[in-house]
C-alpha cells in the first residue's frame, strides 16, 4: 500500500527528498490517518523518524534528525514527503512510510546511503 521513492547515494551534508504514495487506500482513509517515516539501519531495529498529524498541524521528529528533516503531506495526492538536509553517515538506512500506529505489510522502502 505504501510506495516509497527518492532514495539514493549522497555525500555527507547533502540533501534528498523522499516521497511515499499511499496507493490502494481511499482518499478518506489517507486523510484520516496520522502518517510517519520510519527507518531501519543495517543490524538495527526499525525506528520512528518523523510523524505528521492528519491536518499537518503537529509534527514530531526524533532527536537525531530534528532541525535537519522536514515531514509534509499532500492529502490531495495521498502522498507524504520527507525533506532531508545536512545528511550524515548515521542517516544511512532503508526509509519507510506508514501510518501511526503502523500497519502491515510494509512497503519496500527506499535506500538512503550517506557516504564520503
Amino acid at each position: 500500500q505504501f510506495v516509497e521513492s527518492g532514495g539514493g547515494l549522497v555525500q555527507p551534508g547533502g540533501s534528498l527528498t523522499l516521497s511515499c504514495v499511499a496507493s490502494g487506500i481511499t482518499f478518506t482513509a489517507f486523510t484520516s490517518a496520522n502518517m510517519a517515516w520510519y527507518r531501519q539501519a543495517p543490524g538495527q531495529q526499525r525506528e520512528l523518524v518523523a510523524r505528521i498529524t492528519i491536518g499537518s498541524a503537529y509534527k514530531w521528529y526524533a532527536d537525531a534528525v530534528k532541525g535537519r528533516f522536514t515531514i509534509s503531506r499532500d492529502n490531495a495526492k495521498n502522498t507524504v514527503y520527507l525533506q532531508m538536509n545536512s545528511l550524515e553517515v548515521d542517516d544511512t538506512a532503508v526509509y519507510y512510510c506508514n501510518k501511526v500506529p503502523y500497519q502491515t505489510p510494509w512497503g519496500q522502502g527506499t535506500q538512503v546511503t550517506v557516504s564520503p
